[in-house]
């Protein structure tokens, strides 16, 4: 009877420190995760969500997903003005405008900058030590801001690694951006994951439920589009780009 109480205090401590850790993880990411979108004076809603981005460099930059920006162009939305919603105190949201300095098609990464004070930024860790079944959190804004523009966050593990440029089932099925990234060569890994991203989600940070270390960044249609587009209905199945290419940019850019 003791041995059983023991044990059953032993699982309720570390459950209830796991839940603490995870808490405190989420204060420290949660101020360096904003949303990316469009402004426009003369559109209704004069705002328009994009996805996420979190902070990184000096304070003053962003990594979000490339294809928010190509997917803005194709909806026509060419002469609005660039900006993101930081969090302030007491859940306040302040509007920054911000400028796209370098985009990476193939790997689906744009780099902002944005204007005004620094924002707390996020820690980043080599990608290229992660493995299968590690546990793994992702933090944006799902459903296109329709729960609210507080960050949500969502957790799993990495279910597997995969090639990215992985033909599907015939040539006419190869979206023009799968084409385009087998023409470059530019086969590489991503991070498939079993919890459930949703658009609004594009561009936030995937990292480590432990230390708040970015891993990658969530990834809801540049992939997605690519090794499932054979399939007729969504499989719900979410991806992120490994964060070792987002190192690679900020060494670029001379921000790490």
């Amino acid at each position: 009877m003791v041995y059983k109480l023991v044990v059953f205090l032993l699982a309720w401590f570390v459950a209830f420190s796991a839940q603490a850790d995870m808490q405190s993880v989420i204060a420290k990411v949660k101020p360096g995760v904003v949303i990316v979108g469009t402004y426009k004076n003369t559109n209704s809603p004069r705002f328009g969500l994009r996805g996420a981005g979190f902070v990184v460099g000096n304070g003053n930059h962003i990594i979000t997903n490339a294809h928010l920006i190509e997917q803005a162009i194709t909806d026509g939305d060419t002469d609005s003005s660039w900006v993101v919603m930081v969090g302030l105190e007491k859940k306040e949201l302040q509007m920054r405008s911000a400028v796209i300095l370098e985009v990476d098609v193939v790997h689906d990464l744009a780099l902002l900058s944005f204007e005004g004070p620094p924002m707390p930024t996020l820690v980043m860790r080599d990608s290229r030590l992660v493995q299968e079944g590690q546990a793994v959190a992702f933090m944006g804004f799902p459903i296109g801001g329709a729960l609210g523009f507080s960050p949500v966050t969502h957790r799993g593990i990495i279910s597997s690694i995969v090639a990215f440029a992985t033909p599907s089932a015939s040539a006419q099925q190869l979206s023009e951006r799968t084409v385009r990234t087998l023409r470059s060569g530019a086969s590489f890994n991503v991070f498939q994951l079993d919890g459930t991203a949703y658009p609004g989600n594009s561009g936030g940070p995937l990292f480590d439920p432990e230390t708040g270390e970015v891993l990658g960044v969530v990834n809801m249609v540049f992939i997605k589009g690519s090794r499932e587009s054979a399939l007729s209905q969504p499989s719900g199945i979410s991806y992120a780009i490994p964060s070792q290419f987002i190192l690679q940019m900020l060494k670029d850019r001379q921000l790490n």
